[in-house]
C-alpha cells in the first residue's frame, strides 16, 4: 500500500439515489464498507463524491445527452434534493470526512476536489463506486492526465452491465491504473 500520507481513498456516487439502480447493491456496499474501514484504519482520508445539482438545476443543459434526462428542473426542489444526496447508511461519512459534491461523472467537474487534493497533498487515489462506465472511468481518465497515481479495486465498483464493467477493469483500466481486487487491499 502506497504511503497513507500521499493516498486517499475516492468513494463516488453511492448514494441511495443512484444504487436503486442495480439489480443487487448489496455487495457492492459491503465491500466499498470495508476498504473504508480499511482506510480509517489505515490513518487514509476517505473522500466521499457525490453527484448533485442546485435547486432547479441550472448545470443541466438540454444539450447534454446524458444530464439532460435529468432536465425537469421542478424536479429538482431542495426537498428532492436532500434525498438525491443521500450517502447508503452503510457507508455514511464519518465526522470530519470530506464530501465533494460534482456536476458530471467526473469526480473533477464542477466541484473542488482537486484543491482538496491538493491541500492535503495526495498522490495517490484509489478508487471505488458506481457506475464504473461512468464516475470511475471518467474520475481515473482525469486523474491520469492530472499525473495522479491510481488504483481502482475492481469488486468496490459496479455498473448496471457486467461485460462493460468486465472490459473496462481488464483490459482498460490496467493501461492508467493499477487495478486490484478488496483481497488485496484488505492485506
Amino acid at each position: 500500500m502506497q504511503n497513507s500520507n500521499e493516498t486517499a481513498l475516492l468513494v463516488m456516487d453511492l448514494q441511495s439515489s443512484i444504487l436503486q439502480n442495480l439489480e443487487d447493491s448489496t455487495s457492492l456496499v459491503n465491500n466499498v464498507a470495508q476498504a473504508i474501514a480499511k482506510a480509517r484504519t489505515e490513518k487514509i482520508p476517505v473522500i466521499y463524491v457525490i453527484v448533485s445539482f442546485r435547486p432547479g438545476a441550472p448545470e443541466i443543459s438540454e444539450s447534454n445527452k446524458s444530464f439532460s434526462r435529468f432536465n425537469n428542473k421542478e424536479m429538482w426542489t431542495t426537498e428532492f434534493l436532500k434525498q438525491w444526496e443521500e450517502i447508503h447508511p452503510d457507508v455514511v461519512p464519518e465526522e470530519g470526512e470530506i464530501v465533494i459534491t460534482k456536476r458530471r461523472f467526473s469526480a473533477f467537474t464542477g466541484s473542488d476536489l482537486e484543491v482538496v487534493l491538493r491541500g492535503q497533498g495526495i498522490q495517490h487515489l484509489v478508487l471505488t463506486g458506481i457506475s464504473t462506465s461512468g464516475v470511475v472511468l471518467s474520475t481515473l481518465r482525469e486523474a491520469a492526465d492530472k499525473d495522479y497515481q491510481l488504483t481502482v479495486i475492481e469488486d468496490c465498483c459496479a455498473d448496471r452491465d457486467a461485460e462493460v464493467h468486465q472490459v473496462l477493469t481488464t483490459k482498460v483500466f490496467p493501461t492508467q491504473a493499477k487495478v486490484i481486487a478488496l483481497n488485496s487491499w484488505m492485506s
